[in-house]
């Protein structure tokens, strides 16, 4: 029973392991088609008037080279004479991504609630709240988004982009006075992620599904559903960069670790959009370098406001202090607080083996890592995970004045 215990959490690591590179593959898949498609939007040409292809309805078209052969891609103003034979619809590297992200949220985060979702510093919720409060956040941006974009607002892109990235910053805010940094930024991108392959469920492909249908019954498509299915594509569009920083978010504790961790993401997302916008008039053949510049200072202004603060000295530092005395405190501080996670066979339910390898079981290995665990416990306080072990102040400020003695 003991090593059927054991191997639970084990072959959660595994199924972790294989439903992230799903995630990774189709994500790539999604985001590839999305870019290409709004890059061919903004690059093509129309046709000359009076030519052959302007009489066939072609908006537009360009030439590219690539792998050897040459592409010659043309977009009809509605839809061509006739409807061709075979359709390619892009449509499964959505729905790949999000059900395999959904699964990965659920493994990750949801099996192992307690560990990964509560910070008991920030709000004292049950597992089954703290899911729940994840979950209500993906339902309700998707609806709120949807509404909005139904709306008179929604034929305003700028003024609707400003009102929907001040309702993510709303929920940023939320998010992290309700669960631990690490998971709020998760549902952050969760919820955008939501939001974009809902776009593609509910509004585009059932666009496209009408349009063909339109064709197949003898008549003429709609353009309605072209302009509304290119609106939520262009969201779709702004809203990747930041995702794709979400996703791996959860490497910097110096980002969801902030006090201000909701102000850090926002200032990160509009980063991202900033950018994003500067490479959409660059295939329109606009080069405003003044984009990627705010959204570069952007960053540098987040990196200078959430640097560390130089430690200031410690007495417990100065000369004379007995090092093997300090570091037997610190070592029992490790072995009551980091080594049910942080060791060769972990005690922590939801942990089969030590988070990324990392292993407290000797002094050597305790002294090896001395920089990084004064950065995780002292300076951004990211660990242990969710204060799980409940780590007291008094104790961080022991590990600091070891490392500042020169972590003997």
């Amino acid at each position: 029973m003991e090593v059927f215990g054991y191997l639970i959490p084990y072959g959660l690591e595994w199924l972790n392991l294989l439903v992230r590179w799903l995630h990774i593959i189709t994500g790539i898949a999604w985001i590839g088609a999305s870019f290409y498609f709004v890059w061919l939007d903004n690059s093509i040409r129309p046709p000359a008037p009076g030519s052959d292809l302007a009489k066939k309805g072609v908006m537009g078209e360009l030439w590219a080279v690539h792998g050897g052969g040459f592409y010659n891609p043309q977009k009809y103003l509605v839809a061509p004479a006739e409807l061709p034979k075979e359709l390619h619809w892009f449509k499964w590297e959505a729905y790949s991504t999000w059900l395999s992200g959904f699964a990965l949220l659920t493994i990750a985060y949801y099996f192992n609630a307690q560990a990964m979702m509560i910070d008991k510093s920030v709000a004292d919720l049950t597992s089954l709240q703290a899911v729940g409060t994840g979950l209500g956040f993906l339902v309700a941006g998707w609806v709120v988004y949807d509404l909005l974009c139904r709306s008179p607002l929604g034929r305003h892109d700028l003024w609707f982009g400003v009102v929907i990235f001040l309702l993510l910053v709303a929920a940023a805010y939320g998010l992290t006075h309700l669960l631990s940094g690490r998971a709020a930024y998760i549902h952050v991108g969760a919820m955008i992620g939501t939001i974009m392959v809902a776009n593609v469920a509910m509004l585009i492909i059932p666009g496209q599904r009408k349009m063909v249908s339109a064709m197949q019954a003898g008549g003429k498509p709609d353009p309605i559903h072209g302009i509304r299915a290119k609106q939520r594509s262009v969201h779709n569009n702004y809203f990747t960069l930041p995702v794709l920083f979400i996703m791996i978010s959860n490497h910097y504790a110096m980002t969801y670790q902030h006090a201000h961790a909701w102000l850090v993401l926002a200032f990160i997302m509009a980063a991202g959009v900033f950018i994003r916008h500067f490479f959409n008039l660059r295939h329109k053949g606009r080069v405003e370098w003044r984009y990627p510049a705010i959204g570069v200072a952007l960053l540098l202004a987040v990196a200078v406001a959430i640097a560390p603060q130089r430690p200031a000295a410690s007495a417990a530092g100065a000369a004379g202090v007995d090092a093997a005395a300090q570091f037997a405190q610190v070592k029992a501080i490790m072995d009551q607080r980091c080594l049910s996670c942080h060791a060769a066979k972990p005690t922590q339910p939801g942990f089969a083996t030590a988070p990324a390898g990392v292993m407290f079981d000797t002094p050597e290995q305790i002294r090896q890592r001395a920089a990084q665990i004064h950065k995780q416990v002292v300076e951004l306080k990211a660990m242990p995970i969710g204060n799980l072990t409940n780590m007291t102040d008094a104790e961080r400020a022991q590990i600091a004045a070891w490392f500042a003695a020169g972590a003997k």
